[in-house]
């Protein structure tokens, strides 16, 4: 078993989205004949499906105020909110064996380093998750590559629950404690779960614990790891730049859809009526019991082809005399009201 890990010139790279491209551009540019696990932790991100509706699925508002970035899979599934209170494991793996779709057999490494870790009330339970105590520590998740098993799963060492709850809930505008509460209901860390000499690892420590567990070895030093060199990084990073942190990829690929918002401001009511598709406004309406002097169809017409983005929605709003039109407002005034 091969371990690659986002280590650089000897740094740590927390950057979930050139994690990301990392694992891809090995998948497909690397042709390694045994097993390899790339675990990681990473700073705060929400990861969604290649499927998912960016706009639909995230609170953008709440993102943007803690620094949370936005990365799209090229696999399905689901909204997953990440940071560094977990160690997310992912492996490839030859497709030749039993264990594709065999979640139990996938997971049972993990539970018994776990379980050599203290936290023995650690189990798999339905299909692909891992419960203690009836919440969730862990969820997994696998799919064929090539004729590779590509797959992973997280373990949960510490949750932060806030941002759990307010990162993957559009639209919410202040946190509501029933909705944390019904998280610490269903999910929680482990570490209350392990032996008292590991209650205070650090995530860099559990991810070495793991690690180890998982490869047979006693001292992280002894990982047999392969090392990427200054031409693989500097496609990885090409890679993330070019997709994995672009834009027109994890907000540009959600489908087609229709919102409105509508907000009582000192000029009035104003009511934005868009279509969408790729991440762009492909129709426009604006109503409003504002007073204005212009036809507002202008302004309609500026914002076709605009990216749902903040600073375009700015250059385009600003570009236009809105006194003109609406009376006295400002463009972030109504940027604001279009992505609230």
């Amino acid at each position: 078993m091969y371990l690659i890990e986002p280590i650089r010139n000897g740094k740590y790279l927390p950057d979930g989205a050139l994690v990301m491209a990392m694992q891809v551009y090995v998948l497909n540019n690397i042709d390694i004949d045994e097993t390899v696990i790339f675990p990681y932790y990473c700073e705060p991100k929400v990861e969604i499906g290649l499927f998912q509706n960016a706009e639909t699925e995230v609170n953008h508002e709440y993102m943007k105020e803690k620094d949370i970035i936005l990365v799209r899979r090229d696999t399905g599934g689901g909204a997953v909110y990440v940071d560094n209170g977990a160690v997310n494991v992912c492996f490839l793996m030859p497709g030749d064996t039993d264990v594709y779709g065999n979640y139990k057999k996938f997971y049972q490494p993990a539970v018994d380093v776990l379980h050599s870790l203290g936290a023995t009330e650690v189990e798999q339970r339905g299909r692909n998750d891992l419960t203690a105590r009836g919440k969730k520590v862990s969820g997994a998740a696998m799919t064929l590559v090539r004729g590779k098993i590509y797959g992973g799963y997280s373990l949960l060492l510490d949750v932060n629950y806030e941002a759990m709850v307010n990162a993957l809930t559009p639209n919410r505008k202040k946190i509501e404690s029933k909705g944390i509460e019904s998280v610490r209901a269903r999910v929680m860390g482990m570490r209350e779960l392990l032996k008292p000499e590991y209650q205070n690892v650090t995530i860099d420590e559990f991810k070495d614990l793991v690690i180890c567990g998982l490869m047979g070895i006693e001292d992280i030093k002894d990982a047999k790891r392969y090392e990427l060199t200054d031409e693989d990084w500097a496609a990885i990073e090409k890679l993330a730049d070019e997709k994995y942190r672009n834009w027109d990829w994890n907000y540009g690929k959600s489908p087609r859809y229709n919102y409105n918002r509508d907000a009582h401001l000192a000029i009035g009511t104003v009511d934005f009526s868009l279509e969408v598709e790729e991440g762009r406004i492909t129709k426009a309406k604006i109503y409003g019991d504002f007073f204005g002097k212009g036809n507002v169809r202008d302004v309609e017409e500026k914002l076709i082809g605009v990216r749902v983005k903040e600073e375009d929605l700015l250059e385009a709003l600003g570009s236009i005399d809105l006194a003109f039109y609406f009376g006295n407002v400002e463009a972030k005034e109504l940027v604001d009201l279009i992505l609230s």
